[in-house]
This record gives C-alpha cells, structure tokens and sequence, in this order.
C-alpha cells in the first residue's frame, strides 16, 4: 500500500499540478506539471516493496536522500529507476521551474508477474538480487517520450482516465524494457567501454542537429571514428533502435510538436523536419501516428 503524505502542499492552478491515479493494486501514476517560475517541492510516503520509476519530460528535477545528506539529480529526457526492499525510500522531491514528471510506481510482486517469464533479463529480479536495492538512470527513447507526453497532457474524459494511463503505464514499461531478441549483454562492448558510449552519444547528436540532412551511416561512423558494425550494434544498444529508426521517430516527435505550436503549417513542418514534399511527410507522419498531420491537430481541437 502506498501511504500518501503531502509535507509540502502545491497549488492546485493550471500552472502547478501534481496528480495521483491508481491504475490497478499495487500500480499508481504520478504526474508532477510544474510551469511556475519557482521550485516545487513532493514529499510522498511509498512502501519498500514498491519500485519506482521516474521519468523527467521537461526541465529537471533533484531527488533527495537520508534527510537531505545525498541529493540525485534527474536531467530532461532522462529517467530514474530505484528499489530498495531493504529501507523505505520515500518520494522527497525537487520540480524545478519549468518542468514535467512522470513516475510509475508498481510493487515487487505485479511487477514479478509482469515478467515470470523472463525473470532472468530483469536482473534484479534474480535470484541473487531480489533483495539488494537497484538503482538505474537512462535516456527516455523517442517512443517513450510519446508515451510520456501523452500521460502528462491527457484531457479526455475523467471516467476513462484510469483505464487509459493504466494502458500507457504497461506501454512504457514494454518500451523501457525492450531489447532486440539478439541483444547479448555480456558481449556488448558499449556497456563498458566509456570511449565508445561517448562516441555513440555524439553519433546521436549529429543525426538530431543534421535531421533535415542527416549524413549516411559510413559517413557518420567516420565522422565519430568507429567501423560501421560497431555504430550499428552499439547504437541498437544503447537507444534500442537502429540508428535512422530512432531518428525517424525522433523527427516525428518534433513534427508533432510543431504542429502542436500552431506556428507552422503542414507544409512548413515537413521542411523543417528533412521531408521535401509535403506527400512524403504526411505518409511518414501517418505511418507512425496512424492518422493524418491535419486530422492529428482537428483532434487537439
């Protein structure tokens, strides 16, 4: 059970929101929506057989531990799991000006049945780790950032509202979790070797600030210094994707927004994310979104 204990009241107005919703037992999604100017701060009592997962859509936020002795910062774009079954480890934390949060919380026993089947992949889940606390930060995926997104600005119908974050709650636990069937941990050289995390990371850079013009995969693995197979596989490991796959989803997720702005028409947003004709655009928008840029933006009306 998680006992909910507010030390520290937000405003409930439209630019500071903290929302709790109970999918399931033992399953809840939280939504931190801080637009203000100045620092918010959550104090929420969770049970130790809860796992935590935090996300941070928008700006930053900082964790606090121990009363205050250790601080964690959680970046835009990144997320932060924690599980500690040996202490209670409450939700003490620090919305900056200007940020979104999405946290899903789940007990150790869902969470179990969610993957008995593949106990052995969720490492601290086995046998050997079931009791230690696990602490694990990572890079929200174009795919989640959707998802996340969606969580965070629902404006449907409250009577359904349960039942839809519940249905997003497992999609972005599927997306966290996901891995190629011939992903092989141990012989991934990019889990280790800091050298050629960096020079995947910059690999990724490139292709988001050249997304309009990105250059070919030779071209970019010579432009980081790796061979070709090792930008394939270690990009796949890292972001989960193959390179233009991920920059395909990233390219619609800066489309969407766009749109979303109002500033740009259909036409301008194709441009703007590398797509020369505006038939080439709607295709892949439709493609990944299923439904047209124009009816996409009838239905935000």
């Amino acid at each position: 059970m998680v006992v909910i204990s507010d030390k520290n009241q937000i405003e409930n107005v439209a630019q500071s929101t903290f929302e709790e919703t109970k999918v399931d037992v033992g399953f809840f999604v939280f939504t931190y929506k801080n637009d203000k100017s100045a620092f918010q701060s959550i104090v929420k009592e969770v049970h130790n057989d809860f796992i935590q997962f935090h996300f941070c859509i928008k700006g930053s936020a900082k964790f606090i531990f121990n009363e205050g002795r250790y601080a964690l910062n959680i970046l835009e774009e990144n997320s932060l799991l924690l599980y500690n079954p040996q202490r209670e480890l409450p939700i003490n934390l620090e919305i900056h000006p200007n940020s979104w949060m999405v946290t899903i919380l789940i007990s150790i026993k869902k969470f179990h049945g969610l993957f008995s089947q593949e106990a052995d992949y969720i490492s601290f889940l086995s046998e050997d780790n079931k009791d230690k606390k696990y602490y694990k930060d990572g890079v929200i995926s174009p795919s989640m950032a959707i998802v996340l997104n969606q969580v965070i600005s629902y404006n449907l119908n409250k009577s359904i509202k349960s039942l839809y974050f519940k249905g997003k709650a497992y999609e972005l636990l599927s997306l966290y979790f996901n891995r190629s069937e011939d992903a092989n941990i141990e012989q991934c050289p990019f889990l280790v070797d800091e050298t050629n995390v960096i020079k995947i990371r910059k690999a990724k850079e490139i292709i988001i600030s050249r997304m309009s013009e990105p250059p070919s995969l030779q071209e970019l693995a010579d432009e980081i210094g790796l061979n070709l197979k090792k930008l394939k596989e270690g990009f796949k490991q890292i972001y989960g994707d193959s390179v233009f796959s991920f920059l395909f989803d990233y390219k619609m997720e800066v489309a969407r927004k766009l749109l979303e702005s109002g500033e740009n028409n259909v036409n301008e947003v194709g441009l703007k994310v590398g797509y020369s004709t505006a038939s080439h655009f709607i295709a892949a928008f439709k493609k990944k979104y299923g439904t047209t840029p124009k009816k996409y933006l009838m239905s935000l009306n």
